[in-house]
């Protein structure tokens, strides 16, 4: 399922999101500032791993909650986006000396090298047929060493992005004719955003569902842009739930419980009007490890096998954390 069909800027459903949608791209993100100390503090320089410069500058950057952001980058003037596959993730960098967001923990735990670029791998929201940006879904862990810094950069900032976009987790080993369901916990959403954006409107003979679940309703991320998808297109399902229902100021009316508890209670074979199994149904994770287990385990009892490179299966997991 690798895009081949050109730019996805030109297609019926991106542009029926983007004009329904704020903040579908960067183009529709105010730019929040001019640039932070970083931009001039670094001049480029990262020191420590092998000398790497800053590859690309901060189009947009966006706080959702507290502790989520999205974060839009974009190539230098004149080049496009490294090719990616829907799914995917990139590596991205900043020195130990770029500053920390105020509402992280003041140090890193464990504290970085000096002089040696802190680099962690983050999946890709963005389609892979705009290749004029790269859009990264962010959960902000406060006492951790890259995500802080990231979260503090301000829109004209620079940073290091590494030269191969990589993974696995992509539909290249999802068969025709099977339906698919991509269960998620929180910003493990981020892959799945990406093979929707670029695919979903190509995806006219399968049935495809999103479970997601996160704490609270403000949680959900991209569920604006979910709702409409599933009401643009006919064949994907999308379903949300949050665990602390008892949290939310405006009460909240919606499904309760932990995404594997949708699965048990069959919600796709009351909408889809059959039961997803083996035979008909491959079935995505991404999130939580936990969540991952226990659908690992559910699922192996109905009889779903994890996909593997040397043994084929019904069940991809994205184990990222």
């Amino acid at each position: 399922m690798v895009n081949q069909r050109g730019s996805s800027s030109g297609s019926w459903l991106a542009q029926r999101l983007k004009r329904t949608l704020k903040g579908a791209g960067p183009e529709m993100m105010p730019a929040t500032g001019s640039g932070s100390v970083l931009k001039t503090a670094t001049g480029g320089r990262f020191g420590g791993g092998g000398g790497a410069a800053p590859t690309v500058t901060v189009a947009a950057q966006r706080a959702d909650t507290d502790d989520t952001f999205t974060l839009t980058l974009r190539p230098p003037t004149g080049h496009a986006a490294a090719p990616f596959r829907p799914g995917q993730f990139a590596v991205l960098g900043l020195p130990p000396e770029a500053p920390r967001h105020p509402m992280a923990d003041p140090t890193d735990d464990p504290p970085p090298k000096p002089g040696v670029l802190i680099r962690r791998s983050y999946s890709i929201a963005s389609s892979s047929a705009d290749q004029q940006y790269l859009e990264f879904y962010l959960n902000l862990v406060r006492s951790g060493s890259l995500t802080p810094r990231l979260c503090a950069l301000e829109v004209g900032d620079r940073l290091w992005l590494g030269p191969r976009i990589s993974g696995l987790f992509t539909f290249d080993q999802l068969p025709d004719g099977f339906n698919l369901v991509m269960v998620a916990t929180g910003t493990g959403l981020a892959p799945y955003m990406s093979m929707l954006r670029t695919d979903l409107e190509h995806e006219k003979n399968r049935r495809l569902a999103v479970l997601h679940s996160a704490r609270h309703s403000w949680d959900l991320g991209y569920r604006a842009e979910l709702i409409m998808m599933e009401r643009l297109r006919r064949n994907l399902t999308y379903v949300a739930t949050v665990s602390r229902p008892q949290e939310e100021p405006v009460p909240w009316g919606g499904l309760v419980g932990h995404v594997q508890e949708l699965w048990q209670r069959r919600i796709l074979e009351g909408i889809w009007g059959f039961r997803p199994e083996p035979e008909n149904t491959h079935v995505f994770l991404s999130g939580n490890p936990d969540m991952i287990e226990e659908m690992a385990a559910i699922l192996a009892a109905e009889g779903f096998r994890e996909h593997t490179p040397q043994r084929p299966g019904e069940v991809h997991a994205e184990r990222y954390w």
